[in-house]
């Protein structure tokens, strides 16, 4: 019996009645498919012996530097014990704007599900997410499928879904971006978004789910809308007359569900904007062979596209144009838009189209899911109309081998990526062979099955073991940070002072995975004027600047109001800091130039360093420190403990480091040799506390910080300027207006004034509330119009 696709007219709105039997078919086929998704990665990850199924763990590059530390400071949101909150962070970079990070980052419904997990499993409950979200992934593409066409046989819509799911992006790169899985199921929910807009139905559903996806993840739902731009194109081209109404009604349900999300999107894209610059970067197109290469099962690679989908889907795909029972339209039109996708990808202006008109600092690719969900649907397209015959299915598996063959001159194609690709194209081709009787069903749906299975689970193997192998990696969260977490903790006295969770660093946030209040943090929103403040104070950075470590100086922890810090296995007490807030006598700011020692001394408000005399020692008893930002090596005086410097090039900067107290008269330091300055001053720890004395003398007497801003309490009459120990980030209103320039720090002149009160607000959430609500007006006005054209 034919099937065909369904082709209701667009300008006639349907009920779309949906009987018990149906819509137990369609769950019945979503979780069929979700589970074999997650069937799949997790026995690759075993095969892999990885977190959570052996020794080997997950934590490399924006995983662990990330997204884990970010879950950590949801679930300490969401428990209460988070020092902030939505919109303020008080925790990592002196005291930063959140709500960007969180749009970035958390504002996926399901992150919040993080919270269900103790704190100290927050691996696992990341891993977990990771999991839930691939299922959804291959659950709603398991509904689109049924939604647009029956199929021959009720398993395809699932195993088609998990082939989706499963597609190399999935289990290569999204694994360890979760934030990015959040667009891989954002495709097939804005495929059917454009579904309803054709047929007319589920007008504000649509808005909706418009919304949901782009505050999810913005930036993989842009490239979602784009594909679901593509496929409702097709679709108004092959199920029937084009009719404008039904795009104009996409284009509706997408502006109104962009502004809802607007309260988010815009803080997200202002924020963008006064972040520290990233690396930039020019596009450079993969050569053919590597591109057809990762079609293959088993591959991995970090500059071409991730394209592997399973053998049945590509074979579906490839049959599609040599069957002559389908319509020419549909042929042509779902076989060139999948080949017009993929080519799409190559070229320089449509590449930047693709990613929001900036080449990414990484993989160049990121769009690539959206080509696995266009040939899916591509390959279900010919399903409508039965299984291909042998001519068809012969076309198309020597469409595949030539695919095959020409990426043999790649080194990605392997002999093990080579065999698993043949085997599989033998096992589907197999199974779409069998007669078309009861009896071959079954072994032709286990055919298919374990053949999606089978490959997924290897490539998700390989890509395990070739990310620990290739990306960076850091200690994976156990024991070790749990106790370092809790000696924080002890210590923490927020807000009289900070506690700095130290050296040596687990991961890029770790004020947010440990606790305390430090300067390290890293984002693609670390603001210009915090990297530029740590810089010139001789702090050291990684990714270009976005990723700062914490300084370990005791004047620039007089300067943030560092009371404790993790040293050398311990949390020990610095002494006595000023406050989160001090006042400097009335004048102009200092102006800091090149030499971040002169600087310290320029926002301490005193001299501390001194040069070192003669052929370069210091006196005994100062504390000997080297500024060296472009040298890697290791450093060291006398028989002290070397000191490992980490500088060099545009991506890293290494930061200034005490080499220990002098104790040996004429002793000098050792200095890797390299390109660049090579500083050494001599720290007199008796002018350090006389300067600290100074400075707590006229400083606030009370400090309360809050989640959107701070309030401090100041010595009758005070006058001069009022210093807060938190970079002067776009945002902020002291005392009702925009604070005074202090050097990148926040401040407010003041003349007699016994309080200052400090507020944070995101740049961009006022026009994004404004837009919202233009929405919800919009919104309420067409449902207002439709009850009374009902009526």
């Amino acid at each position: 019996m034919r099937t065909v696709l369904r082709t209701a007219p667009p300008s006639t709105p349907r009920p779309d009645p949906a009987p018990k039997s149906t819509r137990r078919a369609a769950a019945t086929a979503c979780a069929l498919a979700g589970l074999l998704a997650v069937a799949a990665v997790c026995a690759g990850d075993a095969t892999a012996r990885i977190f959570p199924f052996g020794p080997r763990h997950r934590s490399v590059n924006d995983l662990a530097n990330q997204f884990v530390p970010f879950h950590a400071h949801l679930w300490d949101l969401l428990h209460g014990r988070a020092d902030g909150g939505i919109t303020l962070n008080w925790q990592a970079g002196g005291g930063t704007g959140f709500l960007p990070d969180y749009g970035t980052y958390l504002s996926s419904p399901l992150a919040p599900l993080v919270a269900l997990a103790p704190r100290a499993d927050i691996e696992y409950a990341v891993y977990a997410l990771t999991l839930l979200k691939t299922a959804l992934a291959a659950a709603a593409t398991a509904f689109l499928l049924r939604r647009i066409s029956t199929a021959p046989a009720r398993w395809w819509p699932p195993v088609l879904g998990a082939g989706y799911a499963l597609c190399g992006w999935s289990l290569v790169e999204g694994a360890y971006n979760p934030m990015w899985l959040d667009g891989l199921i954002a495709f097939p929910l804005l495929c059917l978004v454009a579904e309803w807009a054709r047929e007319g139905v589920r007008p504000l559903l649509s808005v909706l789910t418009v919304a949901v996806c782009w505050t999810a993840n913005f930036y993989t739902a842009y490239m979602a809308t784009l594909g679901a731009g593509l496929f409702l194109l097709a679709r108004l081209a092959t199920a029937g007359p084009f009719r404008l109404r039904a795009p104009l009604r996409a284009a509706g349900s997408v502006v109104l569900g962009v502004g809802l999300a607007a309260p988010v999107l815009v803080p997200v894209l202002l924020s963008t904007r006064q972040a520290h610059p990233g690396v930039v970067r020019e596009f450079e197109a993969a050569g053919a062979a590597d591109v057809l290469a990762r079609l293959l099962p088993g591959t991995y690679g970090f500059s071409t596209p991730a394209a592997f989908v399973a053998a049945p889907v590509l074979l579906l795909a490839a049959t599609l144009a040599f069957r002559r029972e389908v319509p020419g339209r549909e042929r042509w039109v779902w076989t060139g838009l999948v080949l017009a996708a993929a080519v799409s990808f190559q070229w320089g202006p449509t590449h930047l189209v693709w990613h929001l008109f900036a080449t990414p600092n990484g993989s160049p690719y990121r769009q690539t899911f959206v080509l696995a969900g266009l040939l899916v649907i591509a390959g279900y397209a010919g399903l409508a109309h039965g299984p291909p015959g042998r001519r068809p299915l012969a076309a198309g598996c020597a469409v595949v081998l030539a695919l095959t063959a020409a990426a043999l001159p790649s080194r990605l194609a392997t002999h093990p990526a080579l065999l698993l690709a043949v085997a599989g194209l033998a096992a589907v081709a197999g199974a779409l062979a069998l007669p078309r009787r009861r009896g071959y069903a079954v072994l032709a749906a286990l055919l298919v099955t374990g053949t999606l299975l089978g490959q997924a689970a290897a490539t998700t193997a390989y890509a395990d073991r070739r990310r620990l192998a290739h990306l960076d990696d850091y200690p994976p969260y156990g024991p070790g940070q749990e106790r370092r977490a809790a000696a924080l903790a002890a210590a923490d006295g927020w807000p009289a002072y900070r506690t700095d969770s130290g050296l040596p660093r687990v991961a890029g946030n770790d004020p947010l995975l440990l606790g305390g209040q430090g300067a390290a943090y890293y984002s693609s929103h670390t603001p210009a004027v915090l990297t530029g403040l740590l810089t010139a104070l001789g702090g050291g950075w990684t990714s270009s600047g976005r990723a700062l470590q914490s300084l370990d100086n005791p004047v620039t922890d007089a300067l943030f109001a560092v009371g404790a810090r993790w040293r050398d296995g311990e949390v020990v007490r610095t002494g006595a800091v000023p406050p989160l807030v001090t006042v400097r006598p009335p004048g102009a700011a200092p102006v800091l130039g090149r030499d971040p020692f002169r600087n310290q001394e320029l926002l301490l408000g005193a001299g501390v360093y001194t040069r070192p005399a003669g052929p370069g020692s210091c006196p005994v008893g100062t504390e000997v420190f080297l500024w060296a930002p472009e040298r890697t090596g290791e450093a060291r005086l006398g028989t002290g403990a070397p000191v490992r410097l980490l500088g060099g090039g545009p991506r890293r900067r290494a930061a200034m480091a005490s080499l220990g107290v002098q104790t040996t008269p004429g002793a000098r330091p050792e200095v890797p040799d390299g390109k660049g300055p090579a500083e050494l001053r001599c720290l007199d720890h008796d002018r350090l506390r006389t300067a600290v004395t100074a400075l707590r003398a006229r400083s606030a007497v009370s400090v309360e910080t809050t989640a959107t801003g701070l309030t401090a309490r100041l010595p009758d009459g005070t006058a001069g300027t009022a210093v807060v120990a938190a970079p002067a980030i776009p945002g902020w209103t002291c005392q009702g207006r925009a604070p005074d320039p202090y050097a990148g720090l926040l401040a407010v002149r003041i003349a007699g004034t016994a309080t200052v009160s400090c507020a944070f607000r995101p740049p961009g959430l006022t026009a994004g509330l404004a837009a919202a609500g233009v929405s919800v007006l919009v919104l309420l006005g067409a449902g207002w119009r439709r009850r009374l054209s009902a009526s």
